[in-house]
């Protein structure tokens, strides 16, 4: 029960101990003394909530937001004290925001809830009690003996025990883990794969030790005890051996397998990411914004509480005769009065805080985030990919970045190889037309003639086709037996999968020269040597790993013998050889580099039976090792991959994806500074570099390679800078290798900073992962603070991705991990231009515009309220009746701040994305500084003042407005206010509005009607529920008197008139770049206002006044127009501004 408790609060119990041991077929000793180890059950989990612990959790949620928790603050004090508003004035916002964020977040768990049942739901065959007996997917437990059949999903994490297969191999496919499609063959131990059958699984004694779950897809450590006829026999299992939860079975009928990681302890539930918690530089001011606003609140509240004391000094406004204190008020401390007096202030004045900000900034990044998935420009047709968002929290970020650090393969090339070259026993080959040619010989053979290989030439082939890990794939074909009779003839279906892009282009070569790799069993590797066939014993295979950066198989030949084939990158295979044509192999290596083919050096090994002895001891010993496996098997792969003798190298071409060179000069034009971050070798990247855009040629190209000691690379950092600094006029660009870069961070950060700054294109070549996120956070962490993006495609770049402000998937061909840890992923390089100039563009000038609007009308909304205090002596009388300040950001100016949110466009996306430059106007988050916020804070208070001394000049001298000679009360000047106030700021709003759509009409004047329908209908009826009716009949009143329309239209124009003039006076005087920019789109067309914003190359400030002048008084001359910037594509306005008049002809200005 207490098991069950803690689940359903979500928490799960620890593990006990490092290892578990799993009882197949769920066999438990007998003895007494034996505690069973407890285990998750098989129930996948990705909701955030239960039942049971929605509601608590989710207000503990939203609670931790200063605004909501303030608002709680605010509406408790209200129950508590006696305040001049209703605590329904706080409750019913705070109540509005915190249930329509519970639905919004209920529902999405929901979904997630529904998902889960049908995966925890699904049919699924275990073995118990002798047969087989369909359940419940949630039911297995670790220790079943599961059936899983061909094309379906493992449901938990098995150890293979068998399959239909002779050899216990199976194939399998993770593209729902990893996105690779490649085929990947799993292995069962000798002694349960002659287990077919149920009645041999369940008369199966064994036991399995493992590691406790973790999240790493490819690391398993474990071991295998079968007892046989009383003897136990110990075999190691290692990641070969475990089916992943997700992944699907393939090209085999079926298999046995037993549940070790079950559920949430699976190793998909365990990769499952939590959504971003990286914060925007957006969201940073709004809090700074909240902090102040709050400081100005405390300050009125303080200043008001001070000056009711102080004009209640004299005894005639301190206890006047209309007003009798009680002997209780004349008792009471002074302290306390002074407290409750200011948390009455307080509570009078709260809404300067804007409680619904948080969630109309939330469903804007919600709603907004879909403008990037339905774009069409993102969308990729030959892979059917569109772009997607996995968090919609950083959709501003996007028009902020400074910095963009990229993969090189993958990312800025296709990662599709084409094999272009080797080199055997220091001669440099080619591949022309299938055939293997010496460089300096053409192809003069007859068609149909297979020339003879040396000896050299052969073996190296044979070293490419079988040092590998990859797989065939037939139609409607199953087992070795099949591939090898597909490969003897000519099979136009076989097909080849590799983890590796590299390692299919060189199987698939061979093929074409003539030696072809024709399947794998487990056991045996087939080869066909121009028709002769050739069968190698795979004996061990020792994986490709980051830090030794090259894989090996030992064989053994048909001749007996055995022998080591290993390739890998030339710096960790060259130091190891022992025999062979190095330096020529070297000097080919680096031809290739130039070229930017990627390199790989093959080499191998000949075993003595000793020797071989020696290594199979030490390869089992390592691998049956349940602690420090991976350290010891490095130490054994060190002994084994040793004295090797040379064979020769290849050089695979990766070309670039379409439009990478204009990408990255629009980026580099935006002011964004490109560092290019790869493991391939200095040439390599030097020379994809020049040919992609990111080096120009006339660069001149700084380099802090190969560098041995701190003194070696402080001295080289010094070079560089005299050299930066001596060349100032030219542009330079920074090479620097993984292992120079270790050594500058060590002591010479600032100086190897300072030239970084100089440069504007970095190239950091031979980069392990965990550099390549250390890169990143040395720019992130800089005293300049820029934002940073990082996009890669495979695996490696996911610590990169993850550290970056912005993390950005690219949907390549090495897996999906780097798209599943990301916060955007897109299918290609060039989409990144269109993902930042234009929709990070939008997105940050509609939250930055949100944010400063809100906090605008809000101080609209609460200075008159202040002000009002002066009037009535500080005696905490409201302005507004109580429905209007619930209302006033929920119901009259809600919609249109978020409609503008969703569509505004300052310009048109093909105008942003031609005019990348355009980009720079809003960096450094420009819309938020301190001088905008202080302008659009200044804003508000003068438009109340505007409001308030406006109105009470119409009323303030008890002026009778009135036909029947009455005068207007205090509610009804209240309503005044209130009615200027909602009609200014909304037109206030249509005045910054720039992209019209009927949506936006809908709302803007759709929210002023709504205003006045609604106050006539409030105030037209007696309400029976309100226990006062102090706005009955008021608005009508208002309404009645046609000096209080002449004063709502005079205070609007006098508050909106003024920003009308500056606007036209700053687009003239000093226009931006953007503003410039919007003429590419009204050329056609031209609106006599349009036109004041044209502007003419080497005019003063006052020539486009004089234009204007000249236009008013009807001499508008259209000749005379031109557009700053030439574009020929023509594009249609969709600037539909407020300040816009009617459409027409330039001709008739």
């Amino acid at each position: 029960m207490l098991r069950w408790i803690r689940q359903q609060l979500g928490f799960d119990p620890p593990h006990q101990s490092e290892t578990r041991t799993v009882y197949i077929a769920n066999r438990f000793p007998e003895h007494d003394h034996y505690v069973p180890q407890k285990f998750a059950d098989n129930r996948i989990i990705s909701s955030k909530y239960t039942v049971w612990n929605f509601v608590p959790k989710n207000l503990f949620e939203q609670f931790r937001r200063i605004a909501n928790f303030y608002f709680l603050i605010i509406f408790l004090v209200q129950l508590m004290i006696d305040t001049p508003t209703s605590p329904i004035t706080s409750g019913l916002p705070l109540f509005f925001v915190i249930t329509v964020t519970a639905i919004k977040q209920g529902y999405e768990d929901w979904l997630r809830h529904k998902a889960d049942n049908e995966v925890n739901g699904a049919p699924v065959y275990v073995v118990r009690s002798g047969s087989l007996v369909q359940t419940k997917s949630k039911n297995i437990r670790v220790g079943d003996i599961v059936r899983v059949a061909k094309d379906e999903t493992f449901p938990a994490d098995l150890v293979l025990l068998s399959s239909d297969r002779e050899g216990g191999t199976c194939h399998i496919t993770t593209a729902s883990l990893d996105g690779e499609t490649n085929l990947k063959t799993h292995f069962a131990v000798p002694e349960t794969a002659v287990a077919q059958s149920v009645s041999r699984l369940e008369a199966l004694v064994a036991i399995i030790e493992c590691q406790q779950p973790e999240a790493d897809l490819y690391r398993f450590v474990g071991r295998i005890t079968v007892t046989q006829q009383e003897e136990e026999i110990v075999r190691p299992l290692g990641a070969e051996n475990l089916l992943l939860r997700g992944a699907r079975l393939k090209n085999t009928k079926e298999i046995f397998g037993v549940a070790v990681y079950t559920g949430m302890e699976a190793k998909m539930a365990l990769n499952y990411k939590c959504k971003s918690q990286k914060r925007s530089a957006v969201e940073k001011s709004m809090n700074t914004f909240l902090l102040i606003y709050l400081g100005i609140l405390l300050f009125e509240a303080v200043l008001s509480t001070i000056l009711k004391y102080a004009w209640q000094a004299e005894s005639k406004w301190d206890e006047p005769w209309y007003n009798q204190k009680t002997e209780q008020d004349r008792n009471s401390s002074k302290i306390l009065r002074f407290i409750s007096d200011f948390l009455a202030f307080l509570v009078l004045y709260n809404f300067i805080i804007p409680i619904s900000l948080y969630v109309t900034v939330e469903m804007q990044k919600f709603l907004g985030s879909f403008f990037i998935g339905w774009d069409i420009d993102l969308y990729h047709e030959e892979t059917d990919q569109k772009a997607q968002v996995n968090t919609s929290d950083l959709n501003e970020e996007l028009g902020q970045v400074e910095y963009v650090f990229t993969d090189k393969t993958g990312t800025l090339t296709e990662n599709e190889m084409q094999f272009r070259e080797c080199s055997i026993n220091g001669i440099k080959y080619h591949e022309i037309n299938g055939k293997l040619v010496p460089e300096g010989t053409t192809d003069d053979y007859p068609d149909g003639y297979l020339p003879r290989l040396s000896g050299e030439e052969e073996l190296f082939l044979k070293a490419v086709s079988l040092c590998h890990t990859v797989q065939i794939s037939y139609d409607q074909t199953d087992g070795l037996e099949d591939s090898f009779r597909h490969a003897n003839g000519i099979s136009s279906q076989m097909e080849y999968y590799a983890s590796s892009p590299d390692e299919k282009a060189l199987v698939e070569a061979t093929k074409r020269i003539g030696v072809t790799f024709a399947g794998s069993n487990g056991e045996n590797m087939e080869i066909k040597t121009f028709g002769r066939s050739e069968k190698y014993k795979l004996l061990h295979v020792l994986e490709f790993d980051a830090n030794r950066r090259r894989m090996s198989v030992i064989l053994q030949t048909p001749s007996g013998e055995k022998v080591l084939f290993t390739k890998g990158a030339e710096s960790s295979i060259l130091p190891f050889i022992r025999s062979g044509e190095i330096e020529k192999t070297r000097v080919h290596v680096d031809e290739f580099a130039l070229k930017g083919l990627r390199t790989l050096v093959v080499a191998c090994r000949h075993f003595t039976p000793e020797e071989y002895q020696e290594v199979d001891r030490r390869l089992q010993e390592a691998r049956t090792a349940l602690q420090q496996r991976e350290e010891r098997l490095a130490e054994v792969f060190s002994f084994i991959e040793k004295d090797l003798e040379l064979l020769g190298a290849t050089g695979v071409e990766d070309k670039l994806q379409e439009k990478v060179q204009e990408t990255i000069e629009s980026l580099r034009l935006a002011g964004i500074k490109v560092w290019v971050l790869t493991g391939d070798k200095h040439e390599t990247a030097v020379s994809v570099s020049l040919s992609c855009g990111h080096f120009h040629r006339t660069m001149n190209i700084l380099e802090l390679v190969q560098q041995k000691s701190d003194n070696e690379c402080a001295e080289q950092l010094r070079r560089l800078a005299r050299r930066i600094k001596d060349d100032h006029v030219i542009q330079h660009g920074l090479v620097v290798d993984g292992a120079s870069l270790s050594l500058a961070l060590r002591e010479h950060e600032k100086l190897f900073m300072d030239i970084c700054r100089n440069c504007p294109a970095v190239l950091c070549c031979r980069m392990a992962p965990l550099q390549k996120a250390k890169v990143v956070r040395l720019i992130k962490t800089s005293p300049e603070k820029p934002i940073t993006l990082a996009i890669g495609d495979g695996a490696n770049d996911v610590s990169m991705i993850q550290e970056a402000h912005v993390g950005i998937g690219i949907m390549g061909k090495e897996g999906r991990q780097a798209v599943r840890n990301s916060d955007y992923a897109i299918a290609r390089f060039r989409f990144l231009s269109k993902l930042l100039l234009v929709h990070g563009h939008f997105y940050y000038i509609r939250i930055a515009n949100l944010v400063q609007y809100f906090f605008y009308k809000n101080v609209c909304f609460i200075t008159p309220q202040f002000l009002y205090q002066f009037v009535c002596l500080f005696s905490q009388q409201t302005l507004y009746d109580s429905v209007y300040l619930t209302l006033y950001n929920i119901s009259f100016t809600s919609l249109p701040i978020l409609v503008y949110s969703l569509f505004e466009q300052l310009v048109h996306p093909h105008v942003l994305q031609s005019k990348p430059a355009l980009y720079r106007d809003i960096s450094k988050n420009s819309l938020l500084s301190f001088k905008s916020f202080l302008y659009w804070t200044l804003l508000g208070f003068s438009h109340a003042l505007v409001f308030f001394f406006g109105s009470y000049l119409l009323m303030g001298e008890d002026t009778s407005l009135m036909g029947n000679g009455k005068m207007f009360g205090n509610w009804t000047f209240g309503t005044l206010v209130f009615t200027v106030m909602v009609i200014t700021v909304t037109l206030k709003l249509a005045l910054e509005t720039h992209f019209w759509t009927w949506m936006n009409h809908f709302v803007t004047w759709g929210s002023i009607a709504f205003y006045f329908i609604f106050s006539l209908f409030y105030g037209g009826i007696i309400w029976p529920f309100l226990h006062a009716q102090d706005m009955y009949f008021v608005f009508v009143q208002l309404l009645s008197s046609g000096s209080a329309w002449f004063a709502i239209i005079i205070i609007v124009i006098i508050c909106l008139f003024p920003d009308v003039i500056k606007k036209v006076l700053y687009r003239h005087v000093q226009p931006t770049s953007t503003q410039k920019a919007q003429l590419t789109e009204t050329y056609k067309g031209i609106n006599c206002l349009d036109a004041m914003c044209c502007f003419s190359d080497g005019e003063t400030a006052c020539a486009p006044v004089g234009r204007i002048m000249e236009r008013m008084m009807g001499r508008c001359n259209p000749s005379r127009l031109r557009r700053l910037w030439s574009d020929p594509d023509p594009f249609n306005s969709n600037d539909r501004s407020i300040l816009t008049l009617s459409p027409m002809e330039a001709t008739s200005c």
